[in-house]
């Protein structure tokens, strides 16, 4: 193993170990730090993910130190902290806390911050990020029920996290290279910065800043940044070849499912585009789950009823203002967990109902259903749509999973997802 990843999601692991899987490293991806030893032979990069993104910092911190520590062990040499590209956070962390204790924990001083992905609408200029042409601040972010984003600009929210200095590397020194980004890089760490923004508007801007940050030990960012570290890394002598990505999986044969946590706005388009494709739906109310009436087996007994040749469509998803009414009443976090509670609980029983194939949204929910069903250890398959991949669990049950974050994917992404394993 050469690069060693800690993701605070995981689909955003999921969407780095595509890429990465993309551009031509042999990549597995855990949930979780290993608890046992991985045959790691043939393997030049391995994906941890955790989820971290919305604990509190001091865990945060601790669980990515545990994760670096098991990849050290197990001889990875490069490291990259992978984080939402819209730069999910609050003022209190965890972006800016786990990135500073990394670094410290690697003997580092100096490290970049890009969450730029341009093939999913985010970009980077003077320090301001942009989704889909609109600036964070303006977009749908804004009211994310969990990390709602108020400021566009990096530096002063990544700078409110850390204790050492936050910097910018320009527009102007990465549209002008790889000769002019390694110079930017060095007069950051002459100037005593200890992480730095770095502008991206497009692919070949995240090829040219992969060039240079290849030779640094530790890379923070979206998974765009992992665009162009894989050939850079050949480049250097660090890894010996570049292998072609996957473009089929061996999906078993069973049923189909998706279950939906996410709601953010493309999410609630794909929803909508499923129902209106005739798909069984069943909608999760965080009230109902409160007073009771709504339960584990409530749900179970409407899937029972559910042809077996459907694909039936289980969601939370909700536009903002209804989320915002029913996190008044219940409360942020209690509303977010039971939902989580409530899809783990049904994704416990659908190895026994015979579903082999899932389609989750939300990055939060992702996480709590892979830990139901108990996956350690996820091979990478082909690219859905930007960001997503189906995967395959390379532990008990045996599944193919396709684990999207809440912000990717068109609105025909969960018929398109279906379409690719027929």
């Amino acid at each position: 193993m050469l690069l060693g990843c800690i993701a605070d999601d995981l689909t955003g692991a999921t969407d780095l170990s595509l890429m990465l899987s993309r551009e031509g490293m042999r990549t597995v991806q855990t949930t979780g730090v290993p608890t046992q030893s991985l045959d790691l032979t043939n393997v030049d990069a391995v994906v941890v993910s955790l989820k971290s993104r919305t604990i509190a910092a001091d865990q945060a911190v601790a669980q990515s130190l545990a994760a670096a520590q098991w990849l050290q062990e197990n001889r990875a040499q490069k490291f990259m902290f992978k984080y939402c590209s819209t730069f999910d956070s609050s003022d209190l962390g965890n972006i800016g806390p786990v990135a500073e204790a990394l670094l410290h924990h690697l003997g580092e001083t100096f490290s970049i911050a890009c969450p730029a992905f341009p093939a999913v609408g985010r970009s980077i200029y003077q320090g301001n990020l942009f989704v889909n042409g609109v600036p964070l601040a303006e977009s749908s972010m804004r009211d994310h029920p969990l990390t709602p984003m108020r400021d566009s600009n990096l530096c002063r929210v990544l700078q409110r996290q850390v204790s050492g200095k936050v910097g910018l590397v320009s527009y102007a020194d990465v549209e002008a290279g790889a000769e002019a980004i390694a110079k930017a890089f060095a007069a950051q760490r002459t100037a005593g910065t200890r992480l730095a923004i770095v502008d991206a508007l497009s692919d070949a801007h995240l090829r040219s800043i992969g060039k240079i940050a290849a030779n640094l030990r530790l890379v923070t960012g979206g998974s765009g940044i992992a665009i162009g570290l894989p050939a850079a890394y050949l480049e250097l002598g660090l890894i010996e070849r570049l292998t072609k990505p996957p473009t089929s999986i061996a999906a078993p044969m069973g049923r189909c499912i998706i279950l939906s946590g996410s709601c953010s706005t493309a999410t609630q388009e794909q929803v909508q585009t499923a129902i209106s494709a005739g798909y069984p739906a069943y909608q999760i109310n965080p009230l109902e789950i409160a007073s009771g009436s709504m339960t584990v087996a409530t749900v179970l007994s409407w899937l029972a009823a559910q042809s077996v040749n459907a694909i039936p469509l289980i969601y939370s998803t909700a536009a903002p203002a209804k989320v915002s009414a029913i996190q008044k009443e219940l409360g942020r976090k209690t509303s977010g967990q039971i939902v989580e509670d409530l899809l783990a609980g049904i994704a416990n029983a659908l190895p026994q109902l015979g579903y082999t194939r899932l389609i989750v949204a939300g990055g939060e929910t992702s996480g709590a259903v892979v830990a139901a069903l108990g996956i350690k250890v996820l091979a990478i398959g082909p690219e859905i749509d930007p960001g997503v991949p189906w995967t395959m669990s390379k532990s008990q049950p045996t599944m193919a999973l396709a684990l999207k974050s809440g912000n990717f994917g068109g609105n025909d992404f969960f018929l398109k997802a279906w379409n690719m394993l027929q």
